[in-house]
């Protein structure tokens, strides 16, 4: 009988053949005792310093543990499902990710299945699929209203955590939320003198979109102004830049602020169009800091958030829902809310004066 890759009878393998590695090699290679390698491969907690030794030599002998036999030692599936929608968003593919490696870090595979949220049929034949397997749970990750409803109406059977963005009070500060870093990027705009700021909003259906424009709303009138106006886009910098193409050339704003970084990239195209220069006429911001972000010409200033540990968050209250806990002594302290940084770059200037 094999456990875990670790045969009960002799280890000695037939002659020119390749004997698998065993947990009492990578024991031997750590200079741990079997037992701590096979709670960490229990997902048990230790000290940081055996975790690690041993994490160094599994890496060194190339070590692949047996998912099956370790669900038959623990008596649980160690596949999780993920639902998911939007992935050509930057936003929701690096939450993916942030859970992808921390279900990895914690022994449990990810599988990943994009849904055509507009399509009932293709929903339910994903979910029949995804059901096939035998799952510890399910995270369906939300970004839209009509996604929620869908997740929330359907019976999985196993565990489920919902990741949806929820609509925050406008009443209490959310301080590492991209609302916090929206109020940040007023308050910079207005000590810059810019007081016209038009808001590039997300889709209505989106909770991430309506709290973003909530926050630029609460943000302006918290200094006795005024929005001066505000519009829907797609996300998408195509649809930014249309609408910016269409704006009154001789009633503009001085400042646009973007609900994310692919839309203020729409409006600084169009803008050029206009012949008009960022950020001498008009101030530009985004939202999402995306790796191009540096890059973009000027460079963007935005909002920095941390979707991968908004991933691992989930993952980490999914794994709590399964009754998989870490023991304090395996972390050196309490993880980190997901930070919110604002990023300022050549985007943003001193507001032009009065035309006329």
């Amino acid at each position: 009988m094999t456990v875990d890759g670790e045969p009960s009878g002799s280890t000695t393998a037939p002659a020119g053949t390749r004997r698998s590695t065993t947990i009492y090699d990578v024991a031997r290679a750590a200079d741990v005792s079997h037992q701590s390698v096979s709670r960490y491969m229990r997902g048990m907690g230790m000290r940081p310093g055996t975790k690690a030794k041993i994490e160094k030599a599994l890496e060194t002998l190339e070590y692949k543990p047996n998912l099956s036999a370790r669900a038959l030692i623990t008596g649980r599936s160690l596949r999780i499902g993920a639902l998911t929608h939007e992935t050509h968003q930057i936003g929701p593919s690096m939450i993916i990710q942030g859970a992808t490696a921390a279900a990895r870090d914690a022994g449990y595979l990810l599988d990943v299945v994009a849904l055509d949220m507009g399509d009932r049929a293709d929903i339910n034949r994903a979910l029949g699929l995804l059901m096939q397997y035998d799952l510890a749970g399910i995270l369906a990750f939300a970004s839209t209203d009509s996604t929620r409803a869908v997740f929330e109406g359907t019976d999985f059977g196993v565990p489920v955590v919902l990741a949806a963005e929820d609509d925050e009070p406008a009443t209490i500060p959310h301080v590492h939320t991209a609302s916090r870093g929206i109020h940040d990027l007023v308050d910079h705009l207005h000590d810059l003198g810019h007081r016209r700021m038009l808001h590039i909003a997300g889709p209505a259906d989106w909770s991430a979109a309506r709290n973003r424009l909530q926050a630029f709303d609460t943000a302006v009138r918290a200094h006795g102004l005024r929005p001066f106006g505000v519009v829907h886009g797609d996300w998408s910098a195509r649809s930014a830049s249309a609408l910016v193409q269409h704006m009154d050339a001789d009633d503009l704003p001085t400042a646009i602020l973007a609900a994310n970084d692919q839309m203020a990239l729409g409006a600084i195209h169009a803008l050029r169009g206009l012949g008009l220069d960022v950020p001498r006429d008009v101030s530009v911001t985004g939202v999402d800091d995306t790796p191009e972000s540096p890059y973009f010409t000027p460079s963007l200033t935005t909002v920095r958030l941390d979707f991968r540990a908004q991933g691992r968050q989930v993952l980490e209250t999914l794994l709590t829902e399964l009754g998989v806990t870490t023991e304090p002594e395996d972390r050196d302290s309490a993880p980190d809310p997901p930070s919110v940084t604002v990023m300022i770059r050549e985007s943003t200037g001193p507001a032009p004066r009065p035309r006329g």
